[in-house]
């Protein structure tokens, strides 16, 4: 029994593997040009700025993953802060359609890469929808007909998706040298501070999938040792590989060029390094990165609105079964069908950093009242938990003039979240 018990955990570099997994998945071929169009040849900048709030925030993930190790991760560490109310409850359905947003996020990227390889109607609108659509109903079926299915997709994917970009940065920092466009990343083309962290906060759901390593935390071989070294070797990780990334793009392309292939620059990036293989090759790695995200997001969500429903921030019946999975798998699936037709990129991008800004500030909160409890310091807790909320503020304040409709949708999630939460508690008496 022990030696399979042994079998059954997960080492430290599996651990920074689900971490590295969630964060690099569909997010960084998504919002890079997204990024660049708001700080232009600050964007390394940008995406230092919003790798500090998810190295701050990693910290109060690990003491809580430690005291409160279990596969509800966020869930928990909420409902261990703040208890089970109205309050706990209302983040926690937040938190689920988060996740919604997120694969809204990846099946754009995927519905923006994919018509460079095949078009079907001839008609790039069109063909993105008929893409994006197509790709949730394809992972929506893997997930009811195995879920060993879908773990074996996303070990496969992170090696391929990571081998592929660390192959991209190696080539294109080579390819600067010589390059007229590497002008782009002298401070003269920066855009102003507000407007750099702005933009870094925009762009934040690209760091987004960290918090994956809670859900195994209970799982993991000798947490006190690994459960650290997983948080912070994968954030680090992801940030020096986003900002070279983003040095690798800016040097690379015109910002004119940048502009027009916003949707999938990463592969218009590679192009004159490798000509129209290379284009080939990176849109090839957006469509495997964006697919296995989008497999393992859905089977996410709908365990999130399962362990909500558990702790009765969620009517009952979200924790009955069909086809053998929880019906929020569906649920999410079919949501997430509506939101990535109807809104913009931007938009499901300012809605997703939002949400999770705010989730993840909570959890920093929870930390630094739960400090005592967990060994945490205070300072720390309390600067992730200040850091969210300016974040959000000046995301707001930024996007308001930009992109009303993303802060009207981020504010329409907010409220409708505590309504649904405020209304399930009255009218079922849950206490």
């Amino acid at each position: 029994m022990k030696s399979g018990a042994k079998r059954d955990q997960i080492s430290l570099l599996e651990a920074m593997s689900i971490g590295i997994g969630g964060m690099v998945g569909g997010g960084i071929f998504a919002v890079l040009g997204l990024a660049v169009s708001l700080a232009k040849g600050g964007t390394p900048v940008a995406f230092a700025f919003a790798g500090l709030v998810t190295l701050l925030t990693a910290y109060s993930y690990t003491k809580m993953s430690l005291k409160y190790p279990d596969r509800g991760g966020t869930v928990k560490f909420i409902n261990q802060g703040f208890g089970r109310g109205i309050f706990s409850g209302a983040m926690n359905n937040m938190l689920w359609l988060c996740y919604i947003i997120m694969l809204s996020l990846y099946a754009s990227a995927f519905g923006s890469y994919a018509p460079n390889l095949f078009s079907i109607t001839g008609n790039r609108t069109a063909d993105f929808h008929i893409y994006a659509s197509l790709i949730i109903v394809i992972a929506t079926v893997i997930n009811y007909y195995s879920i060993a299915v879908v773990g074996r997709i996303e070990s496969w994917a992170v090696a391929i998706k990571l081998v592929i970009l660390l192959g991209f940065i190696v080539l294109g920092v080579y390819g600067l040298f010589g390059n007229p466009n590497l002008s782009q990343l002298s401070m003269e083309h920066w855009e102003s501070p507000v407007k750099l962290f702005a933009g870094g906060m925009v762009i934040f759901v690209a760091y987004e999938g960290f918090e994956l390593i809670a859900n195994a935390s209970p799982d993991i071989k000798d947490p006190q040792r690994n459960v650290p070294r997983a948080y912070y070797g994968s954030v680090i990780f992801v940030i020096a590989l986003y900002i070279t990334i983003a040095v690798v793009t800016v040097g690379s392309l015109p910002f004119e060029k940048i502009k027009s292939a916003q949707d999938y620059v990463l592969a218009e990036a590679a192009r004159p390094m490798l000509g129209q293989a290379g284009f080939t090759i990176i849109t090839i790695a957006a469509l495997i990165s964006t697919f296995s995200a989008i497999n393992a997001s859905i089977y996410g969500g709908g365990q999130v609105n399962y362990e909500v429903a558990e702790d009765q921030e969620l009517p009952a019946y979200f924790t009955d079964k069909w086809l053998h999975q929880p019906v929020g798998v569906g649920l999410t699936a079919l949501l997430t069908l509506l939101v990535v037709n109807v809104l913009q990129l931007e938009s499901i991008s300012t809605a997703g950093s939002v949400g999770f800004l705010l989730i993840f500030g909570i959890v920093n909160l929870a930390a630094f009242r739960k400090a005592k409890d967990v060994d945490a310091n205070r300072v720390i807790t309390l600067a992730g938990a200040v850091l969210c909320a300016v974040a959000t503020v000046i995301l707001v304040g930024q996007q308001w003039q930009q992109n009303f409709v993303g802060v009207m949708v981020s504010a329409g999630i907010i409220a409708f979240c505590f309504l649904v939460e405020w209304g399930y508690r009255k009218t079922a008496k849950v206490k």
